[in-house]
């Protein structure tokens, strides 16, 4: 029998890669995650995408939290804020004079996805609850470990419930399916500044102590269908 283990509370897409999102009410989810969620990124003259951190495909580019991004109903063309919030006439130009780079220039995914990992990150209140709790010196909120999903569990849920999740699979009214994989083993990015959050590195080093640096649950889609705020999530 299905378990109603929760209510999306909140949906966030991330239209521009390792900027901060936008909020919505509803979205369409398919095979390649939330429709427009990191379908660009800041990329530079190696082809390597603006990140927090440097890897083969990623290149650490101090900054880009402080910078929105939005699509709203368009998948063409997001719209880039600076760190007030204004939208940026020439994003391109911009960025360059912001990261000081001439080589720099926002590009839609092609053959090499934009993902860090799985297409769908789901994080519960029980999870967010415990890090406040646990690092009360820092402001938290889900911002800082940029889930598509946050889920609003039951009163009583413990933290961390997400990883009893992982090989199982979730659906939404829609008929939209998750099906959970693996969590996120999280990087400087969750303790990076932000507008309204500052630097906070103190939320790393509890993670790494308390639940060896991993929060969230990672999944791929298994059926597509609309996420929508308010409904419920069913553990199958």
């Amino acid at each position: 029998m299905a378990e109603i283990v929760g209510v999306v509370e909140r949906l966030w897409r991330y239209p521009v890669k390792s900027t901060a999102g936008e909020r919505l009410s509803e979205v369409a989810v398919d095979d390649r995650g939330l429709a427009g969620d990191r379908l660009y990124a800041v990329r530079d003259g190696e082809g390597r995408f603006g990140s927090g951190k440097n890897t083969r495909r990623f290149r650490r580019m101090d900054g880009l939290l402080r910078l929105g991004s939005r699509l709203g109903r368009r998948l063409d063309g997001p719209e880039l804020l600076d760190p007030l919030g204004r939208t940026v006439a020439d994003p391109d130009a911009f960025l360059r004079a912001y990261l000081q780079r001439e080589d720099v220039g926002l590009a839609r995914e092609d053959a090499v996805s934009h993902f860090d990992q799985l297409p769908v990150s789901l994080l519960t209140t029980a999870t967010l609850d415990w890090v406040r709790e646990a690092v009360p010196t820092a402001l938290v909120d889900e911002r800082r470990f940029r889930p598509n999903i946050l889920l609003r569990t039951p009163p009583g849920t413990r933290p961390f419930v997400e990883d009893d999740w992982l090989g199982r699979e979730a659906a939404l009214k829609s008929g939209a399916r998750l099906r959970f994989v693996r969590s996120s083993e999280r990087c400087v990015m969750a303790t990076a500044a932000q507008p309204g959050l500052p630097h906070a590195p103190e939320i790393l080093r509890v993670l790494a102590k308390e639940h060896d640096n991993r929060l969230d649950a990672l999944a791929m889609v298994s059926a597509p269908g609309l996420l929508r705020v308010g409904d419920r999530l069913r553990l199958l």
